[in-house]
């Protein structure tokens, strides 16, 4: 599941009430990945062992090496893009949410959670069930990359965390 409880850990806030890590669902594991990459490029070649040993195979081969290799690197990138994370830590008296993502700057949000209002919008967001929060300087939006049922999950665990102890 990707919404995951952190270690809590002691800051100079003190020991929050809520610690989230929420990353996106990767399908593919490394061991899955080369069994695909395997199995693919048997499939691929299965053909050209009909015509091996001809000049047909040599003139064949690079379109088959470029295949499984633009397969590959297309995996690779997805993966890539995937190593992004949300961290989500609520004190008494603050909420921060840190957005991290591969080559950029890591964005962070604060607010004052007794102010802090989490807004699901069924319709008219982005992706079904946005979930945005509204309480400091600006909104914004959290767990894009979850899917619609751990948005709302993630809404009633954020929501029930906000607010007077």
């Amino acid at each position: 599941m990707p919404i995951n409880p952190a270690p809590a850990e002691t800051s100079p806030k003190g020991t929050p009430r809520l610690r989230l890590i929420l990353t996106p669902y990767k399908s593919l594991t490394p061991e899955g990945f080369v069994w695909f990459i395997g199995v693919t490029a048997a499939l691929i070649s299965m053909p050209l062992l009909s015509i091996l040993g001809t000049s047909v195979f040599w003139a064949l081969l690079p379109f088959l090496i470029a295949a499984i290799w633009g397969i590959w690197a297309a995996l690779k990138r997805s993966w890539r893009d995937m190593d992004l994370y949300e961290e989500v830590t609520v004190w008494d008296d603050l909420i921060r949410i840190e957005r991290h993502e591969p080559k950029r700057d890591v964005k962070d949000w604060e607010a004052n959670p007794y102010w802090v209002r989490a807004t699901l919008h069924t319709k008219g967001g982005p992706v079904p069930n946005y979930l945005t929060l509204n309480g400091g300087a600006r909104e914004v939006e959290l767990g894009r990359f979850l899917t619609p049922l751990e948005r709302v999950e993630l809404k009633g665990l954020i929501e029930a965390n906000l607010g007077p102890v």
